[in-house]
């Protein structure tokens, strides 16, 4: 008897003795947690700037390379009409010196066939020559109409030619100025696609530092989160300790009140006897006092977490607003979860970072009805069987979801 006394003892010394430890490790495990859990929500919510900036910088630089693409494209083609060019140009070229070589032997031709009349006698004698030797009036007008129409010949055939060389050179000059214009266009492409690659190529390393702030913070939120995550699992092996010595201390005190029921009803079997052989013998025993009675200091609440629940839900449909309270004409998600509680009498924090730290944290596992799940700058009303209520978007407004839709970062019961 003596031992199990002494064990006993040894057991509640220790009790007294580590839990006090254990609770003050607690309270900075979870002012630890909820420092950490701060940090994650900042981090969070730079992810998200920053992903948003990302994305911006990736549309200006696939807008630049489209750009560029079709600028590329124009630089092929006219440097085809340019080669095209080149080509008529040399095709002119050929012809003007055509039509040049053959107004020279024309000339010349002309020339041969005047002088030749000249050395022989002046064109006037030839011409009364033809006259006198023509047989008939009839005959002088045919040989003086074969004189004059072979002139007019050589005048037509060399005039021809002056005019053929004549618009040769002038389509020629047309080319060389539309050529000049191609030029000029071409030399305005380069200088744009020099800009245009030098503005890719910036737009390039902003996205590239945007990459690298984006895995800097997500290593960060991975810190924090790996950080609460060893936090809750401390928390979780102290309240597991705590319990184990809730239940020894149950077990101890139902033994001590066990032995002082059975002491004194010893104690009344030993008085009847001692009644019936006689008057009782005064003892300087005390008599054990009564066990304590145990009972519960249970909170008093406006609502239980399955009745928040079912009033949360009578809301989907109803717009979301953003900085809005109302749960009919319209809330953002903190307002939203803030107004439902109010309703039960529940006081809490209006934005949902500081709803991510208030109240007693849990485990998936352990979420019930009425439950907030707050996640990286969002929060909702847990319903149960995974799922929760809240208000999501402007564009689907306050409606059902996936408790699991995105990473939850804390589940905190308030009820």
């Amino acid at each position: 008897m003596r031992k199990n006394l002494c064990i006993t003892l040894s057991l509640v010394l220790c009790f007294l003795l580590c839990f006090p430890v254990s609770a003050a490790t607690k309270k900075e495990l979870n002012k630890d947690k909820k420092e950490n859990e701060n940090k994650l929500n900042k981090v969070n919510e730079q992810i998200n700037d920053i992903e948003d900036e990302k994305s911006q910088a990736e549309a200006g630089l696939d807008a630049s390379q489209a750009l560029l693409v079709e600028l590329l494209a124009n630089v092929e083609i006219i440097k085809g009409d340019i080669e095209n060019k080149e080509a008529e140009i040399e095709q002119a070229q050929a012809d003007y010196e055509a039509a040049e070589a053959e107004e020279r032997r024309q000339y010349k031709a002309m020339c041969a066939r005047i002088r030749y009349m000249y050395e022989n006698g002046n064109t006037s004698s030839d011409y009364i020559e033809i006259l006198l030797k023509a047989e008939n009036i009839s005959d002088a007008i045919n040989k003086a109409e074969y004189a004059e129409k072979l002139y007019e010949y050589d005048r037509a055939l060399l005039e021809n030619y002056q005019e053929i060389k004549a618009k040769v050179a002038e389509l020629k000059a047309s080319l060389e100025e539309e050529m000049e214009e191609l030029q000029e266009i071409e030399q305005e492409y380069e200088e744009q696609e020099k800009v245009l690659n030098a503005t890719i190529e910036e737009q390039r390393r902003t996205v590239e530092d945007f990459s690298s702030k984006l895995a800097e913070a997500k290593s960060q939120a991975k810190a924090y989160q790996k950080k609460i995550d060893e936090d809750n699992a401390q928390i979780a092996r102290i309240a597991a300790a705590e319990k184990e010595a809730a239940r020894k201390a149950a077990e101890e005190k139902a033994a001590k009140e066990k032995a002082a029921k059975e002491k004194k009803k010893k104690e009344e079997e030993e008085k009847k006897k001692r009644e019936e052989e006689g008057p009782p013998e005064e003892s300087g025993e005390e008599e054990s006092p009564p066990p304590e009675e145990s009972g519960s200091d249970e909170p008093v609440s406006g609502g239980t977490g399955q009745e928040i629940a079912n009033y949360a839900r009578q809301f989907v449909g109803n717009p979301y607003v953003p900085g809005g309270t109302s749960l009919t004409d319209g809330c953002d998600c903190s307002g939203f979860t803030m107004s439902v509680y109010k309703h039960f009498g529940y006081s809490i924090p209006r934005n949902s970072g500081a709803q991510a730290a208030y109240g007693r944290g849990v485990s998936y596992e352990e979420a019930q009805p009425g439950d907030i799940f707050c996640y990286a700058g969002h929060v909702g009303i847990y319903l149960g069987n995974g799922q929760i209520v809240h208000a999501s978007t402007q564009a689907t407004g306050i409606k059902i979801s996936n408790a699991l839709y995105r990473s939850v970062i804390s589940i905190r019961r308030i009820v």
